[in-house]
């Protein structure tokens, strides 16, 4: 019978679990919450690589450029830890603001060129959050690898140059993209659609998959469903986009065919 998942918040009960374990191999999966079977397909392969599997669970303000999205953002704790325990994690640990933030925010990671386009350029700051908490949850939790999902592949590619940059002594694994029956990129916004939105959302990700079309004949089809594009753009072999469906902002990426690659 698998033991029982530990969960810890503060830092010293995180490293003292850590070190409980006496694995030679950890796993990290650093996430905001609100999990589903995207999440933890990230924690199975973490489980299948190393002895010893954690996932943070910090909705972290500081990425967050509307405040009112951040107000919205599902909070899940007690589902998250059932689901966690299910998908084989061994410590859920719950950040503490004040210690991760015990500068606040004086001190911050910023990038200057990936993270300015894209989600960068309509979400202001949002990169900087996300990449100056994370080199943070990097430096506490010292894993052997550390894995992100390819739905958010601009974020992918920050935190590999992240790593990189700042040498840190952790592998960065990039895990393929999560989709419902219908091909709708997992997200934990999608439970803020109603039975329309999620139509159009499916409808969304059906009409992106289609990677042999031109740009703007893609536009042409997504102009005839109810949603709102804030980016669609092709970059380095993959075509991103961002839409809002009944005001929520949804993101999906995709690898272009090689004949349209620019």
């Amino acid at each position: 019978m698998a033991a029982k998942i530990r969960i810890v918040e503060s830092i010293a009960e995180l490293r003292a679990a850590i070190d409980s374990k006496g694995s030679p191999s950890v796993g990290f999966v650093p996430t905001m919450g609100a999990l589903h079977v995207g999440h933890a397909s990230l924690v199975e392969r973490a489980r299948a690589e190393n002895g010893t599997v954690i996932v943070s669970v910090f909705v972290n303000p500081t990425q967050f450029n509307d405040p009112q999205d951040l107000e919205r953002y599902p909070r899940t704790r007690e589902a998250d830890i059932i689901l966690l325990e299910k998908s084989g994690a061994d410590i859920v640990w719950f950040p503490r603001y004040d210690e991760i933030y015990a500068d606040k925010y004086r001190y911050q990671i910023h990038e200057n060129e990936l993270s300015l386009v894209l989600c960068g350029k309509s979400r202001p700051g949002h990169f900087t959050g996300m990449l100056t908490v994370v080199l943070k949850l990097l430096q506490i939790v010292r894993a052997t690898k550390t894995y992100f999902g390819e739905k958010d592949y601009q974020q992918l590619e920050l935190v590999r140059g992240l790593a990189t940059t700042f040498f840190v002594a952790t592998e960065i694994v990039g895990c393929a993209i999560s989709r419902d029956d219908q091909g709708l990129a997992l997200s934990s916004r999608n439970a803020r659609l109603g039975p329309a939105g999620l139509e159009t959302a499916r409808a969304f990700a059906k009409e992106l998959a289609v990677t042999s079309r031109s740009l703007e004949d893609l536009r042409i089809s997504l102009a005839k469903l109810p949603l709102e594009i804030d980016y669609l753009e092709d970059r380095s072999g993959r075509r991103y986009a961002a839409i809002f469906v009944e005001g929520v902002r949804l993101i999906d990426n995709c690898e272009l065919k090689k004949e349209n690659h620019s």
